[in-house]
């Protein structure tokens, strides 16, 4: 998405259900445009399909980009939920959760907070591409058309 809202491009890519392919899923889709003129990737939370965690830092150092990771809700972490799940096996999927470091609460212009992560950008440029990327409340529109477009796919697909 363009700083003036327009879509122009869109790519799909999918993560192993606990696994450890989000990173490289999410780095092959940005190669995979081919494009020179997208300056920032920005990303719902870096912890999806049942625990696969993104890497941000490696992310942006394997694509040159800013990397911005959101989440609307403070928490107190996952560290329980992962020894839970993963009972027999959990000390490399805690090393990848705690090698995210913390988040970081901001208030956008509209007033809500978001919890972010962020590298290849500092707090302040962080938080202005945040700002101009939300309309209203608290989701940036990049992430609002990616969960849009997210259910249509998996629509299809049950």
């Amino acid at each position: 998405m363009r700083r003036d809202l327009v879509i122009d491009g869109m790519v799909f890519g999918a993560a192993t259900v606990e696994g450890d392919d989000a990173t490289d899923q999410i780095i092959s889709m940005y190669r995979s445009l081919d494009r020179d003129d997208i300056n920032c990737i920005l990303v719902d939370g870096l912890v999806i399909s049942m625990y696969n965690i993104i890497d941000g830092g490696r992310v942006a150092q394997e694509t040159g980009l800013a990397v911005i990771a959101v989440t609307f809700e403070d928490s107190k972490g996952l560290e329980d939920a992962i020894m839970s799940h993963f009972p027999d096996d959990w000390s490399s999927k805690m090393t990848m959760y705690k090698g995210l470091g913390a988040r970081e609460r901001i208030m956008l212009k509209t007033g809500k907070d978001l919890y972010i992560r962020y590298w290849g950008i500092d707090r302040r440029r962080a938080t202005a591409v945040l700002d101009a990327f939300t309309l209203q409340g608290s989701v940036p529109e990049p992430v609002r058309v990616a969960k849009l477009a997210a259910r249509s796919v998996n629509s299809l697909m049950l």
